[in-house]
C-alpha cells in the first residue's frame, strides 16, 4: 500500500519510508519531505542494515508497553505496536544543508526511507577507507563497543561469547583484538564453526567450552544460553547480558550454587554510553569510534545479503518467517552509486 500526498512550498518534495502496520504487516509509505532548515541537512539514501533481533520484535508487535518509550528509535514516527516507522542503520550521502556537510557520506539512526531531513548533529561522518554499504555496520559495532566497556575485560581473561549472530560476533571480533588468555564464540549450530573461523576467533559448541571464565558475554536470546553462561563463568565472575527477550519470560538456576560462588548478571543496553565511560564519552564520540573499525575488511563476513528498497516489505516478513537467513541484510536504494572512501 502507498499514501501519496502532493508536496507543498515548504517541502523538499517526497520521500518514501517503510512502516510497520500492524503485526507481521509492513508497507511503504510516501509523505511530503520538509525542506531543511538552519542546522539541518537533507540526506539521500544508499543503504540501510536490517537489525533483525530488535526488528523482528517490532514486525510481530512484541514490544512491551513498559518499555515501548524507552526503545523508541531517534528518529522513530508513530508508536508500538504501529503503525510506527522504525529502524537504526542508515546510510547516505548530504545533498543539502551546511556548506561543511554537502556531499559527504553519512551514517544516520535512522529508520528505512530513501530521503530524510535530520540534525546535522544526528549524522556520523564515514572516514575514508569505510565503504558505505558496510557502514550500515556502524550502529551494531556501537552496541558490541558499549558492551566492552560495560565488561572490562583485563590483560590475560578467560573470556566466553555466547550465540554467534550479529551482536555475538561482533563482540567476539572486538575482543580479538584484546591480550586474552582465552577467548571462545561459542554456538549450538556447527556451521558457525566457518564463520569464527573468518573473525580469527576460536568457536566451540556449549557442550565442549571451557569453563571458569572471568567473564561470560550473552548474546543469543535463549534461556539456554543465559543457563550455559551461569556454568561457564568462574567464582565470583560475571554475566554481561546483551540478549533483548522483549515479552518473553526467562526461568534461570538461581538457587543451586550461584549465590555460594557469587556470580553476577549485568545488563548492557545501548541506550547510554556505558558507566565506566560515560563521563568521559559521549553517544558520538562512541559512534565516530565504532564507524572507525569498519576499515577493518573483515565485517564484510557479517553483510549476508541485499536487496532493493522496494522488496523490504517482502525481505522483513521471510526474515520473520524464517524463509532468508541472515546476520544483516542490507537494503539497497535506487540510482545507489557505491564509493569505497
Amino acid at each position: 500500500m502507498t499514501i501519496s500526498n502532493a508536496p507543498s512550498a515548504r517541502t523538499a518534495g517526497t520521500a518514501t519510508a517503510y512502516w510497520t502496520v500492524g503485526p507481521e504487516q509492513g508497507e511503504l509509505r510516501t509523505e511530503d519531505l520538509p525542506a531543511p532548515g538552519p542546522g539541518e541537512a537533507l540526506v539521500r539514501s544508499l543503504y540501510s542494515g536490517i537489525s533483525k533481533g530488535t526488528e523482528m520484535v517490532v514486525h510481530n508487535a512484541r514490544v512491551p508497553d513498559c518499555v515501548a518509550d524507552a526503545m523508541a528509535a531517534p528518529h522513530q514516527e508513530g508508536s508500538f505496536p504501529g503503525p510506527v516507522k522504525f529502524g537504526y542503520l542508515s546510510v547516505g550521502v548530504v545533498e543539502a544543508g551546511p556548506d561543511e556537510w554537502q556531499g559527504k557520506t553519512v551514517f544516520c539512526l535512522h529508520p528505512h526511507q530513501d530521503r530524510y531531513v535530520v540534525p546535522v548533529t544526528s549524522l556520523t561522518e564515514v572516514p575514508d577507507g569505510v565503504p558505505a554499504r558496510r557502514a550500515v555496520l556502524t550502529g551494531t559495532v556501537e552496541t558490541a563497543v558499549n558492551a566492552l566497556w560495560e565488561a572490562g575485560p583485563r590483560l590475560g581473561d578467560r573470556v566466553a561469547v555466547i550465540g554467534a549472530g550479529l551482536v555475538g560476533g561482533m563482540v567476539a571480533k572486538l575482543l580479538a583484538g584484546f591480550p586474552l588468555e582465552r577467548l571462545q564464540l561459542i554456538d549450538i549450530d556447527p556451521a558457525k564453526r566457518a564463520f569464527a573461523d573468518t573473525l580469527g576467533v576460536e568457536f566451540s559448541h556449549p557442550d565442549d567450552a571451557a569453563g571458569d571464565c572471568d567473564i561470560v558475554i550473552h548474546c543469543s536470546a535463549s534461556q539456554a544460553g543465559l543457563e550455559r553462561a551461569l556454568r561457564l563463568v568462574g567464582d565470583e565472575g560475571e554475566i554481561i547480558e546483551m540478549s533483548w527477550y522483549a515479552d518473553r519470560s526467562v526461568s534461570l538456576p538461581l538457587g543451586e550454587d550461584f549465590h555460594a560462588r557469587r556470580l553476577s548478571i549485568r545488563a548492557s543496553q545501548v541506550g547510554v554510553v556505558a558507566r565506566a565511560r560515560r563521563h568521559r564519552r559521549t553517544t558520538a564520540d562512541r559512534l565516530n569510534l565504532a564507524v572507525s573499525l569498519l576499515r577493518d575488511p573483515v565485517f564484510e563476513a557479517f553483510l549476508t545479503g541485499t536487496s532493493r528498497f522496494e522488496e523490504l516489505p517482502g525481505v522483513v516478513q521471510r526474515l520473520s518467517d524464517g524463509t532468508l537467513d541472515a546476520l544483516c541484510h542490507v537494503i539497497e536504494y535506487p540510482h545507489t552509486t557505491e564509493t569505497t572512501r
